[in-house]
């Protein structure tokens, strides 16, 4: 039991919940989610792609090349030129070699213009490139 008038002379001391080893959790466990977070690149444009009933999912790719309906081409939300895919492409495989090459089309662009982002990527040493459809009813 509890004596009162021990309380009041200081004899017994009162219990504390120490706050900073739970703050210290809390922006552990932050830094962890932060980190081990997967943020989806965007080709910084809208692209309306074509269906394909053989469409598959994969991973996600290291390198995205965009070509618009009007034959414009961006990597990582800058345009350039459909000649500099290829040095784009070797400086992106030069950061992380083991990087897939998506190629995301307008189903409204030209084939040429296609052909050429693609043989740009694989000029440029990227082993596996794929073409980006979109599966029907999405």
């Amino acid at each position: 039991m509890l004596n009162i008038s021990a309380a009041r002379k200081g004899r017994i001391k009162s219990a504390e919940l120490n706050m900073a080893p739970l703050i210290d959790m809390v922006f552990i466990l932050l830094i962890f989610f932060l980190v081990t977070t997967s943020f989806v690149k965007e080709t910084g444009v809208d692209i309306n792609r074509p269906t394909a009933g053989s469409a598959v999912s994969k991973e996600k790719a290291g390198i995205m090349v965009a070509v618009t309906a009007d034959g414009r081409v961006y990597i990582d939300k800058h345009e350039i030129d459909v000649r500099a895919v290829r040095a784009n492409v070797e400086r992106a495989l030069a950061e992380n070699p083991e990087s897939q090459v998506l190629v995301i089309a307008d189903k409204e662009s030209l084939t040429g213009t296609v052909i050429m982002v693609m043989d740009g990527c694989r000029l440029a040493g990227a082993e596996n490139v794929s073409l980006a459809a979109a599966l029907p009813g999405d």
